[in-house]
C-alpha cells in the first residue's frame, strides 16, 4: 500500500487468465464537434443579433493563452463573437470588478468569464460573485451553483456539465448506477456529484479524508476523477467495464500532459475512458459555448 495526495492506494495483481478488452475511448474532440454543429443551428435561430462573449485576463499567462485560443476557435465556429480583454498585470481587484460591472451593463454581451489563475490579492469568489448570474457562462456564480441543489440550472458549471455529458454519451443507464467522484472541489467534484444525483445515480464523493480510496473506486460503475494528481488512479483500482471520466490535467515527468488516471492500465479494465488531452477539455469548451447561447436566449 502507498499513499498519493492523501489517498491510500492498494495494488492488486491482475488475472493473467482474463485477457484485457481495451476500453472504448470517449473522444472529446469528436463529441465536442457534434455539439458545435447543434449549437451553430441554435445560433442561427437567434437571427442577426450580435452575441458576444467577453474573456477577461489579467496579464498574459502562456497556459491560459492555450485555453483562450481554443475558446476563440469554438466561438467562431458556433457564430459567437468572442472579445478578449487583457488588463495589466498590476491591475487590482477593484480594477477587475469595475471591468465586470461595465460588461454587466452592456446588452450585447451575453457572457462574461474571467481567466484563471488570478494574481495574489484578488479573491476569485468575490470576482465570480460580481458577474451578473445571467451572464455567468462558467456557471460559477453562487446563484447558479446553488440552483444545482434544486435542478440542473440553465448555466451549469462547464466542466461538471461536460463530465455528465460524457457519461451520458456511453448510453449507460445512470439511474441507480454506482458513481464515485474522486475530488470535492467547488468547480467539478461537488457539482458533478449533484448533477448525477439528479439522474438518480447513487453517488459517493471521495476526498483527502477518505479511507482506502480503492474500496470505493472498485465498485464504481461511473468513476469521475478530478484531483490534480497524475496517476492517482490505476487500472487495478477500477471495476471492469466501468466508465472512467478523467478530469485531471497534469504535466508528466517527460513534459507531456497527463490525467489523474493512469491511462494505459485503466484502458485495459474500463469499458469507456476519456483520454487526456482530448477528453473532458474539448467538451468543457463546447459547454461554455452552449451556456453563452443559453444566456443569449437560445433553447439548446
Amino acid at each position: 500500500m502507498r499513499r498519493s495526495g492523501g489517498f491510500a492506494i492498494v495494488r492488486r495483481a491482475t488475472n493473467p487468465r482474463s485477457p484485457p478488452v481495451p476500453a472504448q475511448i470517449l473522444d472529446g474532440r469528436q463529441i465536442a464537434q457534434q455539439m458545435r454543429e447543434k449549437l451553430r443551428a441554435a445560433r442561427g435561430q437567434l437571427g442577426p443579433q450580435p452575441i458576444r462573449l467577453v474573456s477577461i485576463e489579467i496579464g498574459q499567462n502562456p497556459a491560459a493563452a492555450v485555453y483562450v485560443r481554443n475558446q476563440q476557435r469554438a466561438a467562431a465556429e458556433v457564430g459567437i463573437e468572442m472579445e478578449v480583454r487583457n488588463l495589466p498585470l498590476a491591475a487590482t481587484e477593484a480594477d477587475l470588478l469595475a471591468a465586470i460591472r461595465e460588461l454587466n451593463g452592456r446588452p450585447e454581451v451575453a457572457g462574461v468569464l474571467v481567466q484563471r489563475p488570478l494574481p495574489p490579492g484578488i479573491d476569485p469568489r468575490v470576482v465570480q460573485s460580481a458577474i451578473d448570474p445571467h451572464k455567468d457562462v462558467e456557471g460559477m456564480h453562487p446563484a447558479n451553483m446553488g440552483a444545482i441543489l434544486y435542478r440542473e440550472p440553465t448555466l451549469p458549471p462547464c466542466t461538471a456539465a461536460a463530465a455528465q455529458h460524457l457519461a451520458l454519451s456511453t448510453g449507460m443507464d445512470l439511474r441507480g448506477a454506482e458513481t464515485v467522484v474522486v475530488g470535492h472541489s467547488e468547480i467539478v467534484g461537488k457539482p458533478i456529484a449533484v448533477l448525477l444525483l439528479h439522474r438518480l445515480s447513487t453517488v459517493t464523493v471521495c476526498h483527502v479524508g477518505t479511507r482506502r480510496l480503492v474500496d470505493h473506486t472498485r465498485r464504481a460503475d461511473i468513476l469521475v476523477v478530478a484531483v490534480g494528481k497524475a496517476g492517482l488512479v490505476h487500472g487495478d483500482m477500477i471495476k471492469p467495464g466501468a466508465c472512467v471520466i478523467d478530469v485531471g490535467i497534469n504535466q508528466g515527468p517527460d513534459g507531456r500532459i497527463v490525467g489523474d488516471v493512469d491511462f494505459a492500465s485503466a484502458a485495459d479494465v474500463a469499458g469507456w475512458i476519456t483520454p487526456v488531452p482530448g477528453g473532458v477539455g474539448p467538451v468543457t469548451v463546447a459547454m461554455l459555448m452552449r451556456n453563452t447561447l443559453r444566456a443569449a436566449g437560445a433553447t439548446v
